[in-house]
Order: C-alpha cells, then structure tokens, then sequence
C-alpha cells in the first residue's frame, strides 16, 4: 500500500471531508439497518472521527474497529470513550482473530483500491448466520445526476477530483453495488436507499443554516428515498454467506 491515510481525511479549499449533512445522514443510515441487525458483537471497518462508532454503541456493548490512519484512531478513540477495540492496520493486512455477528463498511467500499480482496477477507470474519452491511454514496443520486446536466461532473459514476483526493476509488449505483457483493460470494438479503437527496451536501449545510429546511424534510426525504432508492444519497445491501 502506498497511500498515506492520514491525509485523505484531511479537508480540502474546495471540498469538506465530511459536511453536517453527512451526520444527519448516519442517523438514518442505522434507521434502515436496525431491522436487519443480528445480536453479538459487531467489526466497523474505518471509523473517520467515530460518529458512526458511537451510533453504535447503544445497540452493541463489543465492538471492534479497524481502521488504516492511526489520526483518525486517536480521533475517534477520544469521541467514543473505554470500550471500543480499535486496531491500527490496513484491511488488507488485517486479522482481527476472531469471528463477527455484524460488519460494517459505511462509505468505506468506494475507498477501497481492491474490492474484492477485501470482501472475500471479509466473508472469513463472518459468524455463522451473521451480516455485512454496506453503504456507499450513490451514483444516481438526484442531486449528482443535477450536477451532470449542469455539466459539473462528466457522468453519474464519475469519480471527481475532489472525491479521488480523498481517497475514493469508485463510485457506485445499486446495481453495481451488489454485483460487487455477489461477485465476493456475498448472497443480498436485503438493498436500498437511504435519504432522497435533492440538494449537494454543502446545499444541505446552508439551508439549515438558514433555516429553510428542517427535521421534518429530512423525514420527508427518508420516505420518499423508500419509494425511490435510486435517487437516495447512499444505497446499501445487508449480505448473507
């Protein structure tokens, strides 16, 4: 590996890492997930500041991290308190040691320079009868697909500049996505999308700010995500071996 993940994270003059919509975003992300969690311990695969981490918590009392920056651990270790595993390596070398009821990849995939490699780990830290939940930024999203025909971005899948500095490799559509996981000898129990978003996420970020959307939208935009997952901004699968 010759990429340096203390610094992929980092913002950019043009581009956030993470913006406040993003977590909004994680709070409806476990919303569609709950139902489908299994009882156990539970692997977060890459923590960013372990907001997501936290979200955890209340639901699993073992949880381990594997994260590739040692920044983002020492970040993250802070925000989540004692009780939280965390191991320092890139998923390519990783061995956790043991078995896991829950795997999360929560927009981690499209970091990732061999997907398959990857997963096919995965599948390997799986219990009997546990889960891997993925979710990545969708595609075709209605506010990316505004963007291609405003000719900011050159087609849905793109990978921009902003999004290759940090750090992403791929972007991917529901269709792709659980190619990717059936492809790793993943069956799909479950897909779909997460949040209609109409709006890029520092559009989100100013209309809450200015007080033009509010709680209730983004219940609205969950909703209608249900009804049209391929609009939503991040679609996932919850796989089975």
């Amino acid at each position: 590996m010759s990429r340096d993940l203390n610094t992929e994270y980092q913002d950019t003059e043009k581009r956030l890492y993470a913006y406040d919509f993003d977590y909004i975003h994680r709070d409806y992300m476990l919303k569609a997930l709950g139902p489908y969690l299994r009882p156990g311990n539970v692997l977060e695969m890459g923590c960013y500041h372990g907001e997501f981490t936290k979200k955890l918590q209340p639901f699993f009392d073992d949880i381990t991290v594997i994260e590739g920056s040692s920044d983002l651990i020492e970040i993250a270790r802070k925000n989540v308190g004692d009780g939280v595993r965390f191991i320092l390596s890139y998923f390519e070398d990783a061995d956790p040691g043991r078995l896991f009821d829950n795997i999360f990849l929560v927009h981690t995939l499209e970091h990732l320079n061999d997907p398959q490699t990857v997963l096919k780990k995965i599948r390997q830290w799986l219990a009997p009868g546990g889960r891997l939940f993925i979710i990545v930024p969708n595609a075709n999203a209605a506010s990316r697909q505004i963007a291609v025909g405003m000719g900011l971005i050159d087609y849905n899948a793109a990978v921009t500049a902003g999004e290759h500095a940090h750090g992403h490799r791929a972007t991917y559509s529901l269709d792709t996505l659980e190619h990717e996981a059936v492809q790793a000898g993943f069956q799909v129990a479950h897909r779909g999308g997460i949040l209609f978003k109409p709006l890029a996420n520092f559009q989100f970020d100013a209309a809450m700010r200015g007080g033009i959307i509010d709680q209730a939208f983004f219940d609205g935009c969950y909703k209608l995500g249900m009804k049209y997952p391929d609009l939503t901004a991040s679609v996932f699968v919850v796989c089975e071996t």
